[in-house]
């Protein structure tokens, strides 16, 4: 059953939220870097196009991202942000979505690349690092074992006799009548 949860977010509050993303010091002109502007089109509610007064560049909050010429709605736009980064596939979002995968894939790349550029790369303070802050989460990968049915005590007894004879009674013992 598929549910539409992009019909159910509201799209002004997702492009309000697009805006603190994408401008987290407020929204200027992407080439004089000026916030002196008007609203130049309303013509796709709510992303409005906008005008610089200093010098007449006309934009958008999508221009000079990896959004920049799309016509997805912010609200899929969220989505598809909250996806990458709980690292859902993206042929599962092409199908929750309803969209082309491989241009998903597509987005997902450029998004990606824009991060890793933005990275931050300074190196730890310390000369020395200890093993478990750099291998924080190895011990929670693992998993318990299928079909033991043993406790971890008994896991970890030895087991006498070879392994492939499991709880069986030596061979000339087995069919033996009393």
């Amino acid at each position: 059953m598929d549910f539409p949860i992009v019909d159910l977010m509201d799209e002004e509050a997702c492009y309000n939220k697009m805006v603190d993303i994408l401008h987290p010091d407020g929204l200027c002109c992407p080439r004089c870097r000026q916030n002196q502007w008007v609203v130049h089109r309303r013509g796709r509610w709510p992303v409005l196009v906008y005008r610089c007064k200093e010098c007449g560049r006309v934009f958008n909050i999508f221009t000079g991202t990896a959004f920049q010429q799309t016509h997805r709605p912010c609200a899929e736009l969220l989505l598809i942000l909250r996806g990458i980064a709980q690292g859902v596939p993206t042929a599962q979002l092409a199908r929750e979505l309803e969209r082309n995968r491989p241009r998903l894939l597509e987005l997902r790349h450029a998004i990606q690349a824009n991060a890793m550029v933005h990275l931050d790369k300074t190196s730890l303070p310390d000369q020395v690092v200890e093993v478990d802050e750099m291998y924080q989460n190895a011990g929670e990968k693992r998993q318990t074992a299928l079909g033991s049915g043993r406790s971890a005590a008994a896991t970890r007894e030895q087991r006498q006799g070879p392994w492939y004879l499991g709880k069986r009674s030596p061979a000339g013992l087995r069919n033996r009548r009393p």
